[in-house]
């Protein structure tokens, strides 16, 4: 049998990325906001329902430029959550400031807003917080909370491209939004990464930070990486968002099927849908807390048969060797997620007789 990974990248048809980059060998511009970056940008910007949008070589490099782009004092304090990928606190640390972990919600896994408060002292200067499997985070407390002490709110929306609140695009909450458009996710430019800057101020500096700091042909105001998304990337972004709508489509009928198999099953817990919020399902996420096997049995089981599920994410954040010295830090939800979770296979061209097979050796 061919090896079922947790995910998979949705691609166009050959013919219709071949036909969408075959003027670049007549232009000749393949970098440097050419014309497929232009246009990717405008349509990224009905897409998303937002403004202000720039466009990344990766999602890493978004969010770290992001950060840096509000020029924080150095040593200055971030609250942020240990259930998240590496890089939303590398990106931080990279910018000479600290993170500050506060624990998650268990329904959603997002960062507990009623607990950021006790977190802020006189250093704070930003929330960093994770949409955490196209869940969305408690935007009205934080902005609240955010208003009161006078914080910078960025999310990490790595995994929510495509997710609505109340009709309304999810980039339009915080001082900045970055998306993800790796392979794995569920929009993608191959790799790729877009941040949205609802502060004006900020934005207006960024394409020059994008572009090692260049304010033009001869002035260089910052100090500043090459994190320019390319033409070809671009390309693949404006295909993939013709087939957007399709591929969510799909997504959800691979998670109904497993919602009617796993349902209600004891010892497996699910992740609900939350009220007033478009769902993209970009993971499908199950935690093993008291079943008759335990979440790493059902992962090598699952490998046995040729399916590669993945413990997403695991070891959280402060048990990574780089931030061992936050090992001490009682983050009791955020462990026992960390503890419990398994991705299980998710992605448009997954079969439901896929889906069926994964759940008939999850539940035999």
């Amino acid at each position: 049998m061919n090896p079922i990974y947790v995910t998979r990248p949705s691609m166009p048809p050959f013919e219709e990325y071949i036909e969408e980059i075959r003027e670049l060998w007549q232009t000749k511009w393949i970098s440097n906001s050419g014309a497929k970056h232009k246009s990717f940008r405008t349509r990224l910007s009905e897409t998303l329902d937002a403004k202000n949008i720039s466009l990344f070589s990766n999602g890493h490099m978004a969010l770290e430029v992001a950060i840096g782009a509000f020029e924080f004092p150095q040593g200055g304090e971030v609250i942020t959550t240990a259930y998240t990928f590496c890089s939303t606190t590398h990106c931080i640390v990279r910018n000479n400031l600290t993170p500050v972990f506060c624990d998650i919600n268990e329904n959603d896994l997002t960062i507990n807003a009623e607990e950021i408060k006790r977190h802020i002292t006189e250093k704070t200067v930003a929330i960093v917080a994770t949409h955490v499997y196209g869940l969305v985070c408690n935007i009205k407390e934080i902005e609240k909370i955010a208003r009161q002490y006078n914080l910078k709110v960025i999310y990490d929306a790595a995994h929510a491209f495509g997710v609505t609140v109340g009709g309304k695009g999810i980039a339009n909450w915080g001082d900045a939004c970055m998306f993800s458009c790796h392979a794995t996710k569920v929009f993608n430019t191959v790799e790729g990464g877009i941040t949205v800057f609802n502060d004006d101020t900020v934005y207006s500096k960024i394409e020059s930070l994008i572009n090692f700091g260049f304010n033009g042909p001869e002035v260089v105001r910052f100090i500043g990486p090459n994190a320019r998304m390319n033409e070809f990337a671009a390309a693949m972004g404006l295909c993939n968002l013709r087939h957007f709508d399709e591929e969510l489509a799909k997504r959800k009928r691979v998670a109904d099927r497993y919602n009617e198999r796993l349902s209600d099953i004891k010892g497996i817990r699910l992740l609900q849908a939350q009220p007033n919020v478009t769902q993209n399902h970009s993971y499908y996420i199950a935690f093993f807390d008291g079943y008759s096997k335990s979440r790493d049995e059902i992962q090598k089981e699952l490998s046995q048969d040729n399916i590669f599920a993945r413990k997403y994410f695991y070891p959280m954040i402060t048990k990574l060797d780089c931030y061992r010295k936050y090992a001490h830090i009682q983050i009791p939800i955020t462990k026992k997620a960390s503890d419990t979770v398994l991705a299980l296979p998710m992605y448009a061209d997954l079969t439901v007789d896929d889906v069926d097979m994964i759940c008939d050796i999850i539940l035999r």
